[in-house]
C-alpha cells in the first residue's frame, strides 16, 4: 500500500526567463518513514540572461529528506509531472550518510521514476538520515519567460522501496 502526501512545492522563478512552480509529493511505502524538512516551497529566481548566453542557473538548498532504517535494504526513487515544462530542473541529494547517492537527475516530465538514493542499509546503529535536497533551475535566454511561455507547475514524487 502506498500512501500519498502533497506537501506546496518550491516556488522557482524565471522573471526574464521564465517561472518555475514545484510542488512535492512524497509517496510512503507502507511500514517506511520518508518526510519532507525544511522549507516545503522555496522560491527561486533567475533575474536576468544574457541573449546569446550559455544556460543561467540557480540552486535551492531549503529542504531536506528524511529516511529512516528498515530491515531490508531500500531505495528512494524520484520522478516528475510537470505538463508544459518549458525549462529546466535539476534535484540531487547531498550530505548523504546512509546510501549512495545519484549524480543530479534531469527532471522531466512524465519520466519514469529512477534511483535516487540506493543501497540504504538494514544494519542496525542507525536510525535516521536527512539530506539535502539541492534542486537547481535552469533556462537560456532563448528559451523564452514565463509570461510568453506559462509557469513550469512541477509535481515531484519520492517514493521509498525495497532494493
Amino acid at each position: 500500500m502506498n500512501e500519498q502526501r502533497r506537501f506546496p512545492g518550491p516556488h522557482l522563478g524565471f522573471k526574464c526567463m521564465g517561472l518555475l512552480l514545484m510542488i512535492l509529493s512524497i509517496s510512503l511505502v507502507a511500514s517506511a518513514q520518508l518526510t519532507l524538512r525544511g522549507t516545503a516551497n522555496p522560491t527561486i529566481s533567475i533575474i536576468a540572461g544574457t541573449a546569446g548566453g550559455t544556460m543561467t542557473s540557480v540552486v535551492n538548498t531549503t529542504s531536506s529528506i528524511r529516511y529512516t532504517r528498515q530491515s531490508v535494504i531500500y531505495k528512494i526513487t524520484v520522478k516528475t509531472t510537470c505538463p508544459t515544462q518549458a525549462f529546466t530542473l535539476q534535484v540531487l541529494a547531498t550530505g548523504v550518510t546512509r546510501g549512495v547517492a545519484a549524480p543530479a537527475v534531469t527532471l522531466t516530465s512524465g519520466m519514469a521514476a529512477v534511483d535516487f538514493i540506493t543501497s540504504i542499509p538494514s544494519a542496525a546503529g542507525w536510525t535516521t538520515a536527512t539530506p539535502v535536497l539541492q534542486y537547481t533551475a535552469s533556462a537560456t535566454f532563448a528559451q523564452g519567460n514565463s509570461a510568453e511561455l506559462g509557469n513550469d507547475v512541477h509535481t515531484v514524487l519520492y517514493t521509498l522501496q525495497a532494493q
